[in-house]
């Protein structure tokens, strides 16, 4: 049911606009002051607002202005009893949906109402469409050390200053980066991003600067740099330690004249680019050994967002796992499954070496592997030790938490995740039947799958009722 807010300083009129609203079953709330409509706006969740011009205390076109800046995206239909074009135009440009003249006639204000909620719909759809297609997902977690990074993004990001995101692998440097970019003025251009350890050292240059046809043997046409494709917008280098030293020189300079050259050109082109990078390298120790250079270090790092490990916030585990649990399952068309709290204290336990990937890593494995609900003994029993995630490797304080022993089987017999996932599943259908008497009936009903389902794993992993 959608949620409608009235403001308007004449009581008859906020009963007349309810009365017909409820009739159609939308959930009404009215206040006859700006002021305290702002506030709702702020507290609910409304789906669209109708709003007088005229009122005491507060004008509705101020209302509609400071509404823009709560809640961008909020339907608003301007009412007056004094409605000229001027007004609606005006109305219109600061962001109104629609503009209605009192006393409003019944058919179009409820024309008017449903193409308003219509319109938001869209607008949330899109949004989230794009966000999926951008692979932005939201930055979980409300430790101290998440809360300070988006603080920060709020701060740095409609600025274009440059920043150096640190981390280990895994812990979402890519993730701030794209958060950067959305939230900067730059939002509507590119986020072109490179990742410098996957180019070889004499490819580089081209991948960042392009080159012209001819220029060396294999560049049988031109072609057009990163740095010119992310013209306009934002340029990620992702791995910036591992970049060569020759290649160093023209980031700087790009970045000090905001020019660029092709490999194999002379004409200078001018960019206007905002520089990322990250690194989950000690830049300080890699100046110290040659293999960075101290001047491009200093025009990189104007604003540092370290991004900790996350054993360094078991706390926000919790939210995390919840939200790969949730994302995941739709992905896979099936209901979300649960972790119980031993299984929960048990991941938290990890020592995830491969951090927040790891972590979306090992839960799809459980959604995969277990049974309805995930428990401690799901966790060791799928941990991944050849990842990095090993309950032995927790120390002695850690297992206690998680309620659990260390893990001792060995995978090294396993050449692929496929068999290691086969292997998992024929032991666990077996001892599932065995447990049950062979009952095949009841075990499929306690796994939650279909008896011919069952048979047929049976007869695949060659499964025999001992004699």
């Amino acid at each position: 049911m959608a949620k409608l807010l009235i403001i308007d300083d004449e009581r008859a009129i906020r009963s007349t606009l309810r009365e017909i609203l409820e009739y159609e079953n939308y959930d009404v709330e009215d206040i006859d002051n700006g002021i305290d409509g702002l506030e709702m706006i702020k507290k609910g969740n409304f789906d669209l607002v109708l709003c007088d011009i005229k009122m005491n205390k507060m004008d509705g076109m101020e209302v509609l202005e400071q509404a823009q800046i709560i809640k961008p995206d909020l339907p608003f239909i301007m009412i007056s009893g004094h409605g000229t074009v001027e007004t609606a135009i005006e109305a219109s440009k600061k962001g109104a949906f629609d503009f209605i003249s009192k006393p409003p006639d019944l058919n179009r204000l409820l024309i008017t109402v449903r193409n308003g909620l219509d319109r938001g719909t869209l607008v949330t759809e899109t949004k989230v469409l794009k966000r999926k297609a951008s692979k932005t997902r939201e930055i979980l977690g409300e430790s101290e050390s998440i809360s300070k990074i988006k603080e920060t993004i709020e701060r740095v990001a409609p600025t274009d200053a440059r920043v150096l995101i640190t981390g280990a692998n895994g812990s979402g440097k890519e993730l701030v980066a794209r958060w950067l970019h959305e939230k900067s003025n730059r939002a509507d251009s590119s986020l072109i991003e490179v990742n410098c350890a996957a180019i070889p050292s004499e490819l580089i240059e081209s991948e960042l600067f392009g080159h012209e046809k001819g220029s060396f043997t294999s560049a049988v046409k031109q072609r057009i740099g990163k740095f010119e494709l992310a013209n306009g917008g934002t340029l990620f280098l992702d791995e910036i330690g591992d970049m060569s030293l020759s290649a160093q020189a023209k980031v700087l300079r790009a970045l000090q004249e905001h020019k660029i050259t092709r490999v194999g050109g002379e004409k200078e082109i001018e960019v206007n680019v905002r520089v990322l990078a990250a690194t989950n390298k000690d830049l300080l120790k890699e100046i110290e050994e040659g293999n960075f250079r101290m001047d491009l270090y200093h025009r990189l790092n104007v604003i540092n967002i370290h991004v900790p490990h996350l054993t360094e916030r078991i706390d926000d585990i919790p939210v995390i796992a919840q939200n790969f649990l949730e994302s995941i399952c739709s992905d896979y068309g099936m209901p979300v499954k649960k972790i119980n709290d031993a299984g929960m204290a048990a991941l938290q336990a990890l020592p995830w070496t491969g951090n927040v990937r790891e972590l979306h890593n090992m839960i799809e494995r459980l959604i995969i592997l277990s049974d309805k609900v995930i428990t401690e003994n799901d966790v060791r029993a799928f941990a991944n030790p050849g990842g990095g995630t090993n309950i032995g490797a927790a120390s002695s304080t850690q297992i206690a938490a998680a309620g659990g022993s260390a893990l001792t089987s060995s995978f090294d017999s396993f050449s692929n995740f496929q068999d290691y996932k086969d292997h998992a599943e024929r032991e666990f259908i077996k001892f599932k039947l065995e447990k049950n008497n062979w009952n095949v009936s009841k075990t499929a009903d306690e796994i939650d799958i279909q008896r011919s389902h069952l048979y047929s794993k049976i007869e695949k992993f060659g499964l025999k009722r001992a004699e």
